[in-house]
């Protein structure tokens, strides 16, 4: 049966300037058919058709608050895209101060009405963005003779992108609706509908074109830089084509951005912040941390961690303010009660990791097992995530005995992408297409010419030429030494939480000496993506990356049960009917309904 949703949607420009958009967003249940269309369309002619006989988006003006009320739209759904990928994860549990709706969505079993799924938001982006590009006239410039609506064209094309790669994700196969639709004729035709496989490779093509044209500048919006509201294309590609199964191509995009991203002949290492012991501490309790701090600046600088950002409003009142900090954080906005906490899974997995510690007495060795306060094994959790039971602190009059704080979650602005989830996905790519030696070097010692030369091109010499694709400069990506030399910018990734990765007998390459040939390439490809998920879990947990990352190994090992067996063990033992709920793939997603 078809389901009809259809929503007077309004979008409100931050300069003062409002527009009212009548536009259908509804759309059906997976069923049998192929297509679906959208009906019960709420369509007031006096704004838009009138709006649209003007002659829309013809000055430079124009492409400035349009591309501001598309990414007001982008605020709405910004609190998903965290929390669909993370509260379903295998790294987060609910606490007793869960609502009920973020509790079902952990436990897979979402009711009708939960407030998290509302696929209108969705095609609310979408369909803004089919009306300005079905609007926008590229052929137009101004004084200087510059195209004035070519970067914007490709931002919102990065932004429909992005939107239908999160709506395939979430709902499995879903209407592919390109023109905009502003009638309630419109609104009735058919759509066909697309799986993740069909959504990577109709936008792959959508957006190739445009990969080098560079992003908008608005300058500084609320401090904040505007550049950073943007997804880099190259970025998209390599997710669009690692997701479609592309290996190489995603490798190759995710380099192109890498190499690009600071211009030509330029760098974008991954840096040697990272969470460590003091060399001159003895009794593993002092801690250097300039991990952490990535999470808190908001810059695009050269050596900027964060990528691409949803921003926020300012002010709870203001209607688009994430909740983030305070499902995350004990704060005044919750009542000092927390919503989302580690999960046991996550706590186990950083106790397991081997902490390669160099000391001051020019030797390697490993923390003790059993240490307090999170510190054995990897240190990033218990930099990213403080918890103080039985605290008895006052804020505010109100007596705390509980204080929980996430670092992750300090600004008022949602991070979608870093350059730490950049490598790791490069790693990813690189190991699927076949290369487990060069994806592993990106997590144990960091990747420049050398490493390359030494510890990649020897295992795949038909690759040869191939491999040489892929330059990274010695002298512009220099690897860590305990020396620790100002010019020092690269590492593994691994090193972030784990010390000294590259000196670590404990960390290697995967290997059976009783296989060769393809078998053992096959198993080294296995391990080596067990550890990337592993990495993964330990660099990016909270982020809201981590179900789709799940779901999409999963997919690519055609292994339903690879996403079933660690999400149901999320705290610490198996959860049999969870276990038994995630075998069946339809669960994974949510329903149009």
């Amino acid at each position: 049966m078809i389901t009809k949703i259809c929503r007077d949607l309004r979008y409100v420009c931050p300069f003062n300037k409002t527009v009212k958009w009548m536009v259908c967003a509804a759309f059906l249940a997976v069923h049998a058919s192929l297509f679906t269309g959208c009906s019960d369309f709420l369509y007031d002619d006096s704004d838009i058709v009138a709006y649209a006989d003007r002659d829309h988006l013809q000055t430079d003006g124009d492409t400035l608050w349009s591309v501001a009320g598309i990414i007001n739209k982008m605020q709405v759904v910004a609190d998903r895209t965290v929390l669909l990928g993370e509260v379903r994860g295998d790294l987060v549990s609910v606490t007793a101060n869960t609502e009920n709706d973020l509790r079902d969505l952990a436990s897979f079993s979402v009711k009708t009405g939960n407030k998290y799924n509302s696929p209108v938001d969705y095609y609310a982006i979408i369909n803004n963005c089919n009306y300005f590009l079905a609007n926008a006239d590229t052929t137009l410039k101004d004084n200087r003779n510059e195209y004035i609506f070519m970067k914007e064209f490709a931002a919102v094309k990065a932004f429909r992108a992005w939107t239908y790669l999160q709506l395939a994700c979430i709902y499995g196969r879903v209407p592919l609706i390109t023109e905009p639709v502003l009638t309630k004729e419109q609104s009735e035709q058919d759509f066909p509908l697309c799986d993740i496989q069909q959504i990577c490779d109709y936008f792959i093509k959508d957006i190739a074109p445009f990969a080098e044209v560079e992003m908008p500048n608005y300058g500084r919006i609320r401090n904040t830089d505007s550049r950073l509201f943007f997804f880099p294309i190259y970025v998209l590609l390599g997710d669009l084509n690692l997701w479609a199964g592309n290996y190489r191509a995603a490798a190759e995009c995710y380099y192109q951005y890498i190499s690009r991203r600071n211009g030509k002949n330029s760098a974008y290492p991954l840096t040697t912040h990272a969470v460590r012991f003091m060399a001159s501490d003895s009794h593993w309790q002092m801690t250097s941390d300039s991990w952490t701090t990535d999470f808190e600046s908001e810059s695009v600088l050269a050596n900027s961690e964060l990528i691409t950002m949803i921003p926020g409003d300012s002010i709870p009142s203001e209607g688009n303010y994430s909740q983030l900090r305070n499902l995350f954080n004990t704060t005044e906005g919750n009542e000092y009660k927390e919503s989302l906490v580690p999960s046991q899974s996550l706590y186990d997995l950083s106790k397991a990791q081997k902490y390669c510690h160099y000391t001051s007495g020019n030797e390697y060795v490993f923390s003790p097992d059993g240490l307090p306060g999170n510190r054995s094994g990897d240190l990033r959790l218990q930099a990213a995530f403080s918890s103080l039971d039985n605290a008895n602190i006052v804020l505010n009059g109100k007596k705390i005995t509980n204080f929980v704080s996430n670092s992750k979650f300090a600004t008022r602005n949602v991070h979608v992408y870093r350059r730490a989830t950049l490598y790791l996905r490069f790693a990813e790519a690189l190991n699927r297409a076949g290369f487990p030696h060069f994806a592993f070097q990106i997590l144990k010692r960091g990747v420049n010419n050398t490493v390359i030369q030494n510890e990649v091109l020897p295992y795949y010499p038909a690759e040869a030429d191939w491999l040489s694709t892929f330059d990274f400069p010695d002298l512009l990506y220099v690897l860590e030494t305990t020396a620790g030399g100002s010019s020092e910018n690269t590492m593994g990734i691994h090193s972030r939480g784990c010390g000294y990765s590259a000196a670590s007998t404990q960390y290697v390459m995967p290997n059976d000496p009783t296989l060769s040939g393809q078998a053992l390439l096959d198993y080294q490809i296995e391990k080596v993506e067990d550890l990337i998920v592993d990495e993964e879990a330990l660099e990016l947990a909270f982020e809201g990356y981590r179900f789709y990352d799940l779901m999409r190994v999963a997919m690519h090992r055609n292994d339903d049960t690879y996403l079933a067996n660690r999400i149901a063990k999320r705290d610490g033992v198996l959860d049999a009917t969870l276990y038994s709920r995630l075998s069946d793939k339809t669960s994974w997603y949510l329903s149009l309904e």
